[in-house]
């Protein structure tokens, strides 16, 4: 039997978009979620019953939230790895110059061993696991390194501009 999506926006919208609100802390966001619920929903209609719409609305709710932040994340990241990419193949001399400084600015406070993993990482392209191999700490060691790397260079950079 096919479900009722009018029905449902009416009465269980608030309670979705709640639970968007609570997820993303983002209106627009929020908003943005709740209409792919309903989205969803309208496109598996037939294929869904209308026991417990309300659990089933607030699952889809969570999912499609917790898969923005996901995707937010990613893109954020990626984003991050462009610019470190862009450091690192750098060939103008006045450029490599500045970078040198920006990068010393980055490593200041640092280890000599983050040093080693970034250059492992970002220049020799080896994999996470790799550079916590190499040097001997866990992968989620290397990670966290290399996000407070990122964060500071971010800060630096946004100082500088």
């Amino acid at each position: 039997m096919a479900i009722d999506v009018e029905k449902l926006y009416t009465q269980y919208g608030p309670m979705v978009l709640r639970r968007c609100r609570y997820i993303l802390k983002d209106e627009e966001g929020a908003l943005d979620a709740m209409q792919d619920v309903f989205v969803q929903v309208v496109k598996k209609q037939k294929k869904l019953n209308d026991k417990a719409p309300s659990s089933l609305l607030y699952t889809m709710a969570t999912n499609i939230c917790l898969n923005k932040l996901r995707s937010a994340k990613s893109k954020k990241e990626s984003q991050d790895e462009s610019i470190i990419q862009q450091i690192a193949s750098t060939d103008d001399i006045e450029e490599n110059i500045v970078t040198k400084g920006f990068l010393d600015g980055i490593f200041t406070n640092e280890k000599t061993s983050t040093r080693t993993i970034a250059v492992l990482h970002y220049v020799d392209k080896l994999t996470l696991e790799e550079t916590a191999d190499f040097v001997g700490l866990s992968v989620s060691g290397v990670r966290k390194r290399l996000r407070k790397l990122r964060k500071n260079g971010l800060t630096l950079m946004e100082a500088r501009m």
